[in-house]
């Protein structure tokens, strides 16, 4: 008989990184491969809950939320930049005492991440990207309009607001997707609650507008990428209406070795095809933890 699987115990902690009280979920043997799950917008780590349970038995996982985001909590006055994201990141990964691991990019999560990786390419075992862009080619033209907004620009704030609402919120959930009820309504109902928490729009706002510098770095990003050659796990949802399949296919260009594997739904595509990706992750960790 085959021996049942083990349930994981999740941890959730906190951790004072440059006056920011950083929320993160834990979770696998200390000893065990490393995955660093870098969220999206509009969530946090509790995006990940599901891989936890399909990984966190095998795997060491490692998500902070980010200031703004989640049960993170940052003192008043705050720069919300993505530059200052990327540092808390990176003072929580020394708090942690963690200087290897396999990072998982999403959404916002690229940005941070790698800047993390400019920073310490050192640390980077190999990279996982889940819809998560680093290439003009990656952005639909809603995307390329919405990065152009700037403070002071009649309609641009107003313009980002509308995409907080919970109309907004469960809208990025659903588009592309062609089977809605296998999107947990939970999920954007979680993202709203923290939505609409003091000065949580503000921030968004803040990043939003901060949005350009992101594309501005794209390469340098790319020069990264091909100067350092990450073992590289591409999975994408095909009909993201912000990160489209061009995006997923670029790596291929600085990363010709990278693995990409496409799928017929949206933006989250954790949440319609983690028996997909679960083992696709889980075969990567087994293959590059060592290799280097």
């Amino acid at each position: 008989m085959p021996s049942e699987r083990v349930i994981p115990h999740v941890r959730h902690r906190s951790v004072e990184v440059d006056g920011v009280r950083v929320f993160y979920r834990e979770a696998g043997p200390a000893d065990a491969p490393v995955l660093l799950l870098l969220h999206g917008f509009p969530s946090a780590s509790h995006q990940f809950r599901r891989l936890f349970d399909a990984l966190g038995d095998r795997y060491r996982l490692v998500a902070p939320d980010y200031p703004g985001f989640g049960r993170t909590s940052a003192p008043e006055g705050f720069a919300y930049t993505f530059d200052r994201l990327a540092g808390i990141v990176e003072g929580f990964l020394v708090r942690l005492e963690l200087s290897r691991f396999v990072m998982y990019v999403f959404d916002f999560g690229a940005p941070v991440g790698f800047r993390l990786a400019a920073r310490r390419p050192e640390w980077i075992a190999g990279l996982v990207v889940q819809n998560g862009n680093a290439y003009a080619e990656g952005l639909s033209e809603g995307a390329r309009e919405f990065t152009a907004l700037r403070p002071g620009r009649p309609g641009a704030e107003e313009r980002i607001r509308d995409l907080l609402t919970p109309e907004g919120t469960r809208g990025q959930y659903e588009a592309g997707v062609a089977d809605r009820e296998l999107v947990d309504p939970d999920d954007w109902t979680l993202d709203q609650h923290f939505l609409e928490l003091p000065g949580r729009k503000d921030a968004q706002v803040a990043l939003a507008f901060d949005y350009h510098t992101d594309v501005a770095s794209y390469p340098a990003w790319q020069a990264w990428l091909r100067a350092h050659t990450p073992p590289a796990l591409v999975v994408w949802g095909r009909h993201d209406p912000f990160f489209p399949e061009p995006g997923a296919r670029a790596y291929l260009r600085d990363l010709p070795e990278a693995e990409v594997h496409l799928f017929d739904t949206g933006h989250f595509a954790l949440e319609t095809h983690l028996p997909q990706i679960a083992p696709l992750v889980a075969g990567f960790l087994d293959r590059v933890w060592h290799a280097r």
